[in-house]
């Protein structure tokens, strides 16, 4: 029996969520996150596996240490984000799957909610609740829509943080719509993407959820493309909400992320937009990355940011 025929064996024993956690430079954060977590839901086991990209850290001790439930995975190198999800993925067993970033901390009502939300609808592809950062503000990346080239402007311009209730300036982080509310996006944050197995095993049929080909950034915004693209929607619930520590583990390497962020982003819009490899359109990307990215980062020291923020 394939590992895709054995997944689809559902028996009692069966747990109704697999969490999967890649963790990178996590040991501050790690703890507060299994923590989080609930064993059971709706009666039922919550598997999580956790998939460590910087081993000897200390994370892998905290884990091993305090959290015996958990199953452990140390790969011995980074992996990048995409790959060690893949890997978390083939070894999960839960009906339902939470890609989960090791700088949150979750809550069992919004878990369940959003489970309620997959179980009620089989039409959603992918789901994630309101996320909220640690100064109580909301976490922007967890309703996008998919940037136009005028977007990018709009948001690297500072148009769109001008006129935030503006639906023609601010159509990437959709501030113009209520918080509060639940509606359909164009993607959702990697640190947050819950789904059913049987939407990932349509898209992903062969196991590699992730594009391997995304180190870090970017995958997240591919997979949700991928999936709405399959017939699936992409759904934001902020009526419930969890806890984003967010950048924590990357804050020291500001430089470096904030310039993977667009050239990933870049990227994906190569991959999906310019299916033929149009010369031209590869020219077009390239430039309006690159101008979006130099005018963003210029922005953020100015107004003194050293955290790494989304597109």
């Amino acid at each position: 029996m394939s590992i895709a025929q054995r997944r689809k064996v559902s028996t009692p024993n069966t747990p109704l969520l697999s969490v999967i956690i890649v963790a990178y430079k996590s040991r501050d954060e790690i703890g507060a996150c299994l923590d989080s977590l609930p064993r059971t839901l709706k009666g039922r086991a919550v598997e999580v596996t956790v998939v460590d990209n910087s081993p000897g850290d200390g994370a892998g001790e905290i884990v091993r240490g305090k959290f015996p439930h958990v199953a452990y995975h140390e790969p011995g190198a980074n992996l990048g984000f995409g790959r060690a999800n893949n890997l978390g993925y083939a070894r999960a067993r839960g009906e339902y799957v939470l890609f989960l970033n090791p700088d949150t901390i979750s809550n069992g009502p919004a878990l369940a909610h959003c489970l309620a939300r997959l179980r009620a609808d089989e039409r959603i592809g992918l789901i994630s609740p309101r996320l909220v950062l640690a100064d109580g503000s909301m976490d922007l990346a967890c309703r996008r829509g998919i940037p136009t080239l005028w977007d990018g402007f709009c948001r690297a311009s500072g148009l769109a943080a001008a006129w935030p209730n503006s639906a023609r300036f601010a159509g990437y982080n959709l501030t113009h719509l209520p918080v509060e509310g639940t509606y359909e996006v164009g993607a959702i944050n990697g640190a947050f993407m819950l789904a059913s197995r049987r939407v990932l095993e349509s898209v992903a049929p062969d196991g590699q959820v992730f594009d391997e080909a995304f180190f870090m950034y970017g995958d997240d915004l591919d997979l949700c493309i991928r999936v709405a693209r399959a017939g699936w929607k992409i759904i934001y619930d902020g009526r419930v909400s969890l806890t984003h520590l967010k950048g924590k583990s990357v804050a020291k390497d500001y430089d470096a992320m904030s310039r993977a962020i667009f050239d990933a982003n870049r990227a994906v819009y190569l991959k999906h937009f310019n299916p033929r490899g149009s010369r031209l359109v590869r020219w077009k990307y390239m430039l309006a990355f690159g101008a979006w990215k130099t005018v963003a980062r210029l922005r953020a020291r100015l107004r003194g940011h050293r955290h790494v923020r989304p597109l």
